[in-house]
């Protein structure tokens, strides 16, 4: 069972910058590949980024590359976005996730664990 916690999320002008947090319960978490997705209103939940249980490997959505960076700290227990030059098309909703399988997917019915999910508003 691992319980994830996402914090950091806020109201940012465009073209600025924000780290999110999710902090996770339990002594299995640098067991479980990590994703951060997102769900604007009226939208269905898309993926975002992920990275490997090492944090040696990470994956991002084409709409984030080479904005937003994902990084974890297994002795801490947390995995991080880090998401600069924000767009107003960035607003949503953002989750993590410990995903299901070895590798990680861009699939949100392949998480197992999610948080509660923190909100991020860009204004224009």
């Amino acid at each position: 069972q691992v319980q994830l916690v996402e914090s950091g999320g806020g109201l940012v002008q465009a073209g600025g910058s924000l780290r999110l947090s999710c902090a996770a319960s339990g002594r299995t978490f640098s067991s479980y590949p990590m994703g951060w997705f997102r769900q604007a209103p009226g939208k269905e939940r898309e993926f975002v980024a992920a990275i490997r249980q090492s944090g040696g490997t990470t994956y991002y959505a084409d709409s984030v590359k080479g904005r937003f960076t994902i990084s974890r700290d297994n002795a801490k227990n947390t995995v991080y976005l880090q998401m600069n030059s924000l767009k107003p098309e960035d607003t949503a909703v953002y989750y993590c996730a410990a995903c299901n399988y070895l590798l990680p997917t861009t699939l949100a019915n392949d998480y197992k664990y999610w948080g509660q999910g923190t909100q991020v508003t860009v204004s224009s």
